[in-house]
C-alpha cells in the first residue's frame, strides 16, 4: 500500500485565505461587478471607471478571475451567476453590505492570539451591552436584507395561520416579525431586543406600514420579563452570542411565558453533533472573542437538550439554510 504524501498546499491555502477576502473587499469597493454590469467589462474600461490604473485593473481582475468571480469570454469579463445576482448596486438583492459587516474587524483579526489571551472578564453579552442607537443602525441596515430573506424562507417552512402572537427574541431589525405578520394577517409580533436596537427596529416597521401588528419591547431577555399572550416565541441568528447557560435560560423562559400548545423556534448556527462542522457555526462562536462576551459555538445536540430541559415536546431538528443554519423547534403540553 502506497504511503499517502502530504505537502503544505492546503496550509498555505489557509494562510493566505485572507487575501481573497481584501480582493474582495476592493472588488466591491471599486465597484468592479457593477462596472462590468454596465459594461466596462475591460481592463482599461474599468480602470478608467474605477480611476486607477491599468496595471492595478489588470492585478484585481486577474485574482477576482482566478478566485471565479468574473471569468473571461470573447475579449471582456463577464460576472459569475452569483456575483451579477447579489454584487451589482441598484439591485434588490445587493448584498454588498452584508458581506462587509464583519470587514471593521479586520484588524482585530488580526490580532486574534492577544485577544484570546485577554485576562479579562468576559461580559454575558460583551460589546452588545453598550451599544449604541447608531452602531445598531449600522449593524442591522447591514444586515437586513439577509434577515429579511431568512424571514421569507421561516414563513415557508413554519405554518402560522392557526397562532396569534409571536415574540421573536433578539429580533434586531424586525425581518422575521415583519415578514411573518404580512403572511398571516391574523398574526401580532413582537420584537424583543436591547432598547437602543429596538429604536432601530421602529424604523424597519414604519417602513413596512406595519406598525398595527409589529411592536418592540426594549429589554435585556437574559435579564428582564419576557412579552405576554404569546403562542409563537422565535429567536433567530443570534445563538452563538450565547453561552450555554444563558440559551437554556432563555429556552426556559419562553416556555414559562408560552401559552399552552404553544411553539417555539431556534433558528441559528449550529454544530453538528460530531462537531467536524459546519466551519460557519465555528466561526461565529469565534467571533465572540472580539466582542469579549460568554458566546460560543452550540451543537444540535446541544439545542436539543435545552427544549427538553424547559418541557418541550415534540421536539424536531431542520436544516434552515443548509450548511449555515439549523432550526430546532417543540411545543409546550
Amino acid at each position: 500500500m502506497t504511503e499517502k504524501k502530504l505537502d503544505t498546499v492546503r496550509l498555505q491555502e489557509m494562510s493566505r485565505a485572507f487575501i481573497e477576502s481584501a480582493s474582495l473587499f476592493a472588488a466591491i469597493d471599486l465597484d468592479l461587478f457593477t462596472e462590468i454590469n454596465r459594461g466596462n467589462n475591460t481592463v482599461s474600461q474599468f480602470a478608467e471607471a474605477a480611476g486607477i490604473s491599468q496595471l492595478n485593473a489588470e492585478r484585481l481582475m486577474t485574482m477576482c478571475a482566478t478566485a471565479t468571480l468574473i471569468h473571461w469570454k470573447n475579449g471582456h469579463y463577464e460576472n459569475a451567476e452569483d456575483v451579477e445576482r447579489f454584487l451589482v448596486k441598484g439591485e434588490k438583492s445587493y448584498a454588498g453590505p452584508w458581506l462587509s459587516f464583519l470587514r471593521p474587524g479586520w484588524k482585530n483579526w488580526g490580532n486574534l492570539t492577544e485577544k484570546l489571551k485577554n485576562p479579562d472578564e468576559p461580559l454575558v453579552i460583551g460589546s452588545y451591552e453598550s451599544m449604541t442607537v447608531e452602531e445598531a443602525r449600522k449593524y442591522h441596515e447591514g444586515t437586513s436584507s439577509i434577515g429579511f430573506g431568512a424571514g421569507r424562507r421561516f414563513v415557508k417552512h413554519v405554518d402560522l395561520s392557526d397562532r396569534s402572537k409571536m415574540m421573536d427574541l433578539g429580533g434586531g431589525s424586525g425581518a422575521y416579525s415583519i415578514v411573518a405578520a404580512q403572511a398571516n394577517k391574523q398574526l401580532q409580533a413582537v420584537v424583543f431586543d436591547l432598547p437602543p436596537v429596538v429604536e432601530v427596529t421602529k424604523d424597519f416597521i414604519q417602513k413596512n406600514q406595519i406598525e398595527d401588528r409589529v411592536s418592540t419591547q426594549g429589554g435585556d431577555f437574559t435579564r428582564d420579563e419576557f412579552p405576554e399572550g404569546c403562542d409563537v416565541a422565535l429567536m433567530a441568528s443570534n445563538l452563538p452570542q450565547y453561552n450555554r447557560e444563558i440559551i437554556s435560560l432563555v429556552v426556559q423562559k419562553a416556555f414559562n411565558a408560552l401559552a399552552s400548545g404553544g411553539e417555539m423556534h431556534l433558528i441559528g448556527e449550529m454544530l453538528d453533533d460530531d462537531r467536524k462542522g459546519p466551519t460557519d457555526a465555528a466561526i461565529w462562536g469565534l467571533l465572540e472573542v472580539m466582542s469579549n462576551s460568554t458566546g460560543l459555538t452550540h451543537t444540535r445536540a446541544d439545542c436539543v437538550g435545552y427544549f427538553d430541559k424547559a418541557g418541550f415536546i415534540k421536539i424536531e431538528v431542520n436544516e434552515f439554510v443548509p450548511g449555515i443554519l439549523t432550526r430546532v423547534s417543540g411545543f409546550k403540553p
